[in-house]
Order: C-alpha cells, then structure tokens, then sequence
C-alpha cells in the first residue's frame, strides 16, 4: 500500500514563500516521476510541476518562474516564492513512471494534501 504524506502548507501573505514536502511510501517505484497539483472546491485538481528521476522538470505556464520543483530519493519538494492569492489552493503530489500519465493526473488516490492560502 502506498502512503503520500503532504506537509508544509500554511497562511502566508502575498509576495511571501512556502516549501512543501511529500514523502512517498510503500510501494513507490524509486524511477517514477514525482509531480505536484493543486485543487481549489468546485475546480479541477490541476498540474504545477512535475521532476523525472533524472531531473528533468516541467512545470505550469501559471508557475511563471516563481515555483522549483526537486526531490530526494522517495521525497519531493515544491519551493514556492512570489505567491500570489490566485495560488490559494489544496496541493498534492503523486507519482507515475510515466511522466506523461503523471502529467494527466488521472489517479484514484491521493494523499490528503496540505493546504495553501495566500492571503493578506
């Protein structure tokens, strides 16, 4: 069984930084890529980044510079700068050893998320 453990979420204030953590056990394929998404009620659960096993990283136009994406072993990490209210949402991470399935985003699990809210 597989667990995704999202951490890192809070208040914070426009313009301000966060960095979220998920830890991925269990049966986690180590050569998976690793992806973040976000949900806000009534909305799709949509794509922010996604890393490679090897690195390689794509992320959402909506990123625009201000997101970084990395991971460590079963971990990954979204560092978050510049945030804006607009990136007030639910993130979660899951993983695919396929990025272009990861990038569909079409699972039947996910972790709880941890939420994110931007805010003055």
């Amino acid at each position: 069984q597989v667990q995704r453990v999202e951490s890192g979420g809070g208040l914070v204030q426009p313009g301000g930084s966060l960095t979220l953590s998920c830890t991925v056990s269990g049966n986690f394929f180590s050569l998976s890529a690793m992806g973040w998404f976000r949900q806000v009620p009534g909305n799709q659960r949509e794509l922010v980044a996604a890393i490679t096993d090897r690195g390689s990283t794509t992320y959402a136009d909506f990123t625009k510079g201000r997101f970084t994406i990395s991971r460590a072993r079963n971990t990954v990490y979204l560092q978050m700068k510049s945030l804006k209210p607009e990136d007030t949402a639910v993130y979660y991470c899951n993983f695919d050893p396929s990025l272009e399935r990861l990038s569909r985003g079409d699972f039947g699990s996910w972790g709880q998320g941890t939420q994110v809210t931007v805010s003055s």
